[in-house]
Parts: C-alpha cells; structure tokens; sequence
C-alpha cells in the first residue's frame, strides 16, 4: 500500500527515538515488530518499519496516491507535541505558502465544490460522515481533528446564480511548527479526496 513511497522516509522515522516519538504524538509503538500505531482522523494506522509500507488496522480512509501515508511518516517523524493555536489561517498566511500554494501546488478545493454543489446540506452530511465538528465560519464550517495537534477546518459558502459555491481549507496556525509545505499539501490533498 505505500509502495510509491521512497525507503528513506521509513528509515528516516527508523532512526528516531521510538519513546520521543511517543511523547510528541501519543502513538504506540511495537519494539519487537519495529510498528508504529497511530490515530489518524479518527483511524489506526500502522507503520511497518521493516516491510516499509502503511496500512489501516481496519476500514481506513482511502488514501489518494498515498498522500495519507507520506502525512503519517512526517507526523511521526516531525510533529511536535504542541497545542492548536485556536488560530485558523488560510494555506497563503503559512510561512512560504503565497509562492508554494499556487500552480501544481494549488489546494484541491474544487474536488469538495464538484461534489455537493449547490447543496449545502448534503456537505453538512458529508461532513458530519467524516466526523467534522460544526464552527461559525462561512455558510458552513467543520473542524476536522487529523490528530490531537492537527486540526483542518473546511469552509463552505453556497452558490446561487450569480457566485458560485466555493470551499476553503483552513489550518490551524501551528501547522507549520509540525510540517513542512510539501506534507502540507499532501495533507490538503488527502482532506479534499475525502469527499469524493
């Protein structure tokens, strides 16, 4: 399932301290199997150090050319054990996203647009489904808890005949203590997938 990612990312989270990468993210860890088990948007996943893949221990989400799983290898290997600022930001307001965020960089929203349409309630059910939490933001907004220090929220204004709908990611400001742009947006990519 993660054959399209490269080797060293597994090696890279290999040579992390197993108990720091516990402390930052709350996984759990397999000494003598070397797997990692983490919670994902409301998912286990494990990662398999020796046979070098990612998998869901059950139903999973779907991951979108494996976007999902390079996100899991970063987070382990990357995150820091810090709180969500409270603070949400457009992908433009993260330090380097006005130049990375643009041309193959540009965040996927279209794909949540190009589901529900004009019809609100449906991207209410949609997210509810993904188990989003409702917040006062545009004409529709949930938060999604990607991990404890991960939040994304998704924001949605309903079209009429003259604009229309139109969906927006939100982050919250932190993120960019725990990744860097590239996982980022393989982090977006996989949110707005998610809908599909």
């Amino acid at each position: 399932m993660s054959e399209s990612i490269d080797k060293t990312n597994f090696l890279d989270l290999k040579s992390c301290d197993p108990e720091k990468v516990i402390s930052r993210t709350g996984c759990k860890f397999d000494k003598i199997k070397e797997q990692y088990f983490v919670d994902i948007w409301g998912y286990t996943y494990c990662v398999d150090l020796n046979k070098y893949e990612v998998r869901p221990e059950g139903p999973g989400l779907k991951p979108h050319h494996n976007c999902l799983y390079l996100f899991i290898l970063y987070y382990l290997m990357k995150s820091k054990n810090m709180l969500p600022s409270g603070v949400w930001v457009s992908e433009k307001d993260i330090r380097g996203g006005a130049a990375f965020f643009r041309g193959p960089h540009t965040i996927p929203a279209d794909l949540i647009t190009a589901r529900f349409g004009e019809d609100i309630d449906l991207f209410k059910k949609g997210c509810e489904k993904l188990g989003g939490i409702p917040i006062e933001l545009a004409d529709a907004a949930f938060l999604f808890k990607i991990t404890p220090t991960i939040p994304v929220a998704v924001l949605y204004w309903q079209g009429d005949e003259d604009f229309p709908s139109e969906a927006k990611l939100l982050f919250d400001k932190n993120i960019e203590q725990h990744l860097p742009l590239d996982i980022i947006y393989a982090l977006a990519v996989e949110v707005c997938n998610a809908f599909g």
